[in-house]
């Protein structure tokens, strides 16, 4: 098994995005790309674990950091940049997603000769399922979707806020969200709400979930109070060829930061495996 962390490609505006590769060099095999979600990084969680799994099941992986989210390049899971933090939003976020399923596609890539380039799985959490609904829509190398506990609407963390705060944001140009983990004062810049404004029917995840034409697994737990099951129903209900997953667990599967068990914990392991079984399913038969 084959680990390279922290490659460097460059992401929106310019910015860095870091990517992580986990391959068996002796085979060639499907990609598996994940992206992470809001107050996210790619190695929350001791996500090396998760990709492990991939690997022994005949996969290669690649997960990566969104160029604006606040992490660093010496610093790939501590939030430091909180003006890039401040200056994210879904734009760029597509953006970067695109730029990393370019990068794996590259047949100049160093790494290609182990990847089946034709055979890219997809991978969101949370924020990051809605940038790969989106994104999935509309590329026609990505074959297969997975989502965890993905948000139906790009409206991250402003959504429930009253019109009152919306004006606020609007007039001071910044609002604040507390990190429950660092504590950190993150800030929100109101650029977030324009570019949503600005680019709302790019930004429709329902209706882009009725234009998904690959196979599709919604993985959702019905105790999640940051991402509601509801929101799993609606995409399910916007496209009934996806097949939804439900189990008894939390917004991240039991799992935590950091987390430094050598397992991992039963909900997440459950999801794990039944995304394996979906990602052979499709490939095997392609």
């Amino acid at each position: 098994m084959e680990k390279i962390k922290n490659l460097q490609i460059s992401g929106s505006e310019g910015k860095p995005i870091l990517l992580d590769i986990s391959f068996n060099k002796k085979m060639v095999q499907p990609v598996v790309v994940y992206a992470h979600g809001f107050n996210g990084f790619k190695d929350w969680g001791n996500f090396d674990r998760i990709a492990d799994q991939f690997i022994a099941a005949g996969f290669a992986f690649v997960k990566f950091n969104f160029s604006h989210n606040g992490t660093s390049v010496e610093h790939p899971e501590d939030f430091v940049d909180l003006e890039a933090f401040g200056n994210n939003n879904y734009s760029k976020q597509l953006d970067d997603i695109e730029k990393v399923i370019d990068w794996v596609s590259d047949k100049d890539n160093p790494y290609a000769q182990y990847f089946y380039q034709d055979s890219i799985g997809l991978i969101g959490h949370s924020m990051g399922g809605g940038i790969s609904i989106l994104h999935a829509a509309k590329d026609q190398r990505v074959k297969a979707l997975i989502t965890w506990a993905a948000i139906s609407e790009c409206k991250t963390p402003w959504g429930s806020w009253s019109d009152e705060k919306i004006k606020e944001w609007k007039k001071t140009g910044v609002q604040y969200y507390q990190n429950g983990r660092t504590h950190q004062q993150m800030p929100l810049y109101y650029q977030l709400y324009e570019d949503y404004q600005q680019h709302s029917e790019q930004l429709d995840i329902l209706h882009a979930a009725t234009q998904i034409r690959i196979p599709w697994l919604i993985c959702h737990g019905t105790k999640d109070t940051s991402v509601s099951i509801e929101k799993a129903g609606a995409l399910h209900r916007a496209n009934p060829s996806s097949e939804l997953f439900t189990l008894p667990t939390d917004h991240v599967f039991d799992r935590k930061h950091p987390w430094t068990e050598n397992f991992l914990p039963k909900p997440m392991q459950q999801v794990l495996d039944r995304n394996i079984m979906f990602f052979r399913e499709v490939f095997e038969t392609q």
